[in-house]
């Protein structure tokens, strides 16, 4: 079996206590099954030129992590990658600050990673690189000569081709994307729009539906829908709700129902738009006042970019006025947490939970919600209310969706979830953890590298007019 080499903007060093990622917790278990080499970077600025790599080694992978400059995290990471793909593959243009010096600084550290991997690199290994940090990598790694099967997983949304035109030097980022071999998405949306684009921009010619012949080489753009452990998440919640910091959580509720959110603090997770749905939940139900908390986790993240530091300072003055004009001396209606949590307390949280708020306004996947899900008790299940916009609502299409743009339907959709009867919360609930069980996160990454390590042999076929999704 071939070498996995997963490259990723950061590394998930091994570690205990803190709260992981999605792309830590959706990459690990698949390495450690598998073993191989993760590569990236450790989290350090370097204060002049950037040492040698550093090697960690720990069961059967090998962890291999740099350093940034301090110019080159602020220009890549801070710059192009947060301030300009990240709001432009969420649907912000209004959000997007472009800087030629930013784009400079993205390919520049893309070529750095490609330096490093080229001192590690073997010929027979299966390279798969993560998210949007690193589109071009594939492109450095062929311009050096690297004819690796290497795959890449776009982690959140891919809008379609009208937005993605907005992208400065789109022509040159996107169409980089045709380097990789396999290029794997959330959902059939995602998938499609990239499809779009390959087809309308690029004029690259589609061998079949999935299929495109890029520079001699039959290149897939396919769905792998990212899960969770599903069965090892719910084994964690059954012993997490018994802890004694979720107990002393349960008790200071006294008897309430609680509704959790958990969400970094992001534009992307409309979570003021949320707060404004809870507080119209409030006024138009007033019957649920002092019978129900929610608790808001919602870890900083980020801070140094202005647009951040801003939703932080929206979401607490609006905590602050709920809590002002609808608690009372024994009811705080909002509960609102800066600081991050282990996965073995969320877990524990999600079961006690009686719905589980999720409504990101855009959202490639959400292991939140899937989690929330996979952690009901079933006999007395918790109710996901869940956005539209976020890629888990194809999977648990029995959550109650919503449009996090119109709080009065969510409002409506969290009084609905408190007062659902318990047939009706079992039901919904024994739908979605089937449909989890059945697209598994071991799945995921199985079904991802057979497609990488196998070449497709597509048969030309007709091609469909220009124009044409996929």
């Amino acid at each position: 079996m071939a070498r996995l080499v997963v490259v990723s903007n950061r590394v998930g060093l091994p570690k205990s206590g803190a709260r992981a990622g999605g792309l830590e917790v959706a990459i690990r278990p698949a390495l450690k099954k598998r073993g191989g080499v993760w590569f990236g970077w450790n989290g350090r600025i370097a204060e002049g030129d950037p040492g040698p790599a550093q090697t960690l080694r720990k069961d059967n992978v090998e962890y291999v992590t740099v350093d940034l400059r301090k110019d080159d995290y602020e220009e890549f990471y801070n710059g192009f990658a947060n301030r300009v793909l990240w709001p432009i593959l969420h649907y912000r243009l209004d959000l997007a600050e472009f800087s030629r010096r930013d784009l400079s600084g993205y390919l520049r550290v893309n070529e750095y990673f490609a330096s490093g991997l080229a001192q590690i690199l073997r010929d027979d290994d299966i390279v798969w690189v993560h998210d949007y940090h690193l589109m071009p990598l594939a492109r450095a790694l062929r311009e050096r000569g690297y004819k690796n099967r290497i795959g890449f997983f776009l982690h959140i949304p891919c809008p379609p081709p009208e937005i993605l035109t907005s992208l400065p030097n789109h022509d040159r980022l996107v169409s980089a994307l045709g380097a990789y071999d396999v290029l794997g998405f959330q959902t059939e949306t995602d998938a499609l729009n990239l499809g779009r684009y390959f087809s309308n921009e690029c004029r690259f010619k589609r061998l079949d539906d999935e299929t495109f012949l890029i520079d001699g080489r039959a290149v897939r753009v396919s769905v792998f829908p990212v899960g969770v452990e599903t069965e090892t998440f719910a084994r964690l919640a059954r012993r997490a709700v018994d802890t004694a910091f979720v107990r002393d959580v349960l008790d200071s509720l006294s008897g309430r129902a609680m509704i959790i959110g958990v969400d970094r603090l992001d534009y992307s997770k409309g979570i003021p738009e949320r707060m404004n749905a809870f507080e119209r939940f409030l006024g138009q139900f007033p019957d649920w006042r002092g019978k129900v908390t929610y608790l808001q986790i919602t870890p900083r993240s980020r801070s140094s970019i202005p647009e951040y530091a801003d939703i932080g300072r929206v979401v607490g003055e609006t905590v602050g006025h709920i809590n002002g004009a609808y608690g009372e001396a024994s009811w705080t209606p909002v509960r609102y947490i800066n600081k991050a949590h282990s996965r073995t307390a969320l877990a524990g949280l999600y079961r006690a939970a009686r719905v589980g708020l999720v409504t990101p306004l855009r959202d490639g996947m959400n292991l939140v919600a899937k989690e929330y899900v996979a952690a009901q008790n079933p006999d007395d299940p918790g109710v996901l209310v869940l956005s539209r916009f976020a890629g888990a609502a194809q999977e648990c299409a029995a959550a109650l969706l919503v449009n996090p743009y119109d709080p009065e339907g969510v409002a409506i959709a969290i009084n609905k979830a408190l007062a659902m009867p318990l047939a009706e919360r079992q039901e919904r609930q024994a739908h979605n953890f089937r449909v989890l069980r059945q697209n598994d996160l071991g799945r995921w990454a199985e079904r991802f590298l057979a497609a990488l390590e196998v070449p497709p042999e597509p048969q030309l076929a007709p091609v469909r007019a220009a124009g044409g999704g996929h």
